[in-house]
């Protein structure tokens, strides 16, 4: 099985990234986004790395079309 990341356009909060995350793991989102929150509280890093996947990864229906 080959599993892609993406973010997902259904079911977002901001751009899809924790639940294309989740789906990618396979566990509950608001556990991804919980994590989310915590990290970016703690550490900006966190906060960047969000916003830097929100550009980088590509969207499902992207790579579905693909």
């Amino acid at each position: 099985m080959n599993k892609k990341l993406y973010r997902v356009e259904e079911n977002k909060v901001f751009a899809g990234v924790c639940g294309g995350i989740a789906e990618y793991f396979n566990i509950d989102v608001s556990i991804v986004r919980l994590a989310a929150v915590v990290i970016g509280l703690c550490a900006f890093v966190g906060v960047v790395a969000y916003i830097a996947a929100a550009f980088i990864v590509p969207t499902k229906s992207s790579i579905d079309n693909q």
